[in-house]
């Protein structure tokens, strides 16, 4: 584990750093505005209407693999896909990375851990 993920994930998450991001940088990179960064919101529609992250593309994870050629991405681009806890999102990683999305991450611990730890006025579910 980086000095970056310590103590940033989920208690007893064990963070994967070829499949995972976390959201402290998840978060910083999304803010910044980092050309070679995309988020991706996977969670279902009424997820999405409970709460979501601003400027994140919303595809849910079951279009995936009809919609995968609507990810602006390439070889050097992160993609971080994000679902309520990191779980979805890491099978969505698992499967672009498959695709040749070298760059899909999970967000670790999803958009619940990042109510906790980056906005908490993002509801949690």
């Amino acid at each position: 584990m980086s000095d970056e993920t310590q103590g940033v994930n989920p208690p007893r998450w064990h963070f994967q750093e070829s499949l995972e991001i976390s959201v402290v940088d998840t978060a910083k990179r999304h803010s910044e505005g980092d050309d070679d960064f995309v988020l991706i919101d996977i969670r279902e529609p009424e997820e999405l209407a409970i709460c979501s992250i601003g400027g994140a593309t919303h595809i849910p994870m079951g279009d995936l693999p009809s919609r995968i050629n609507e990810i602006d991405a390439d070889e050097d681009t992160t993609i971080a896909l994000i679902c309520h806890s990191g779980r979805r999102s890491l099978n969505a990683a698992i499967f672009l990375q498959r695709q040749g999305l070298s760059g899909a991450r999970s967000v670790a611990g999803g958009i619940d851990w990042w109510s906790l730890r980056i906005d908490p006025g993002v509801p949690r579910y």
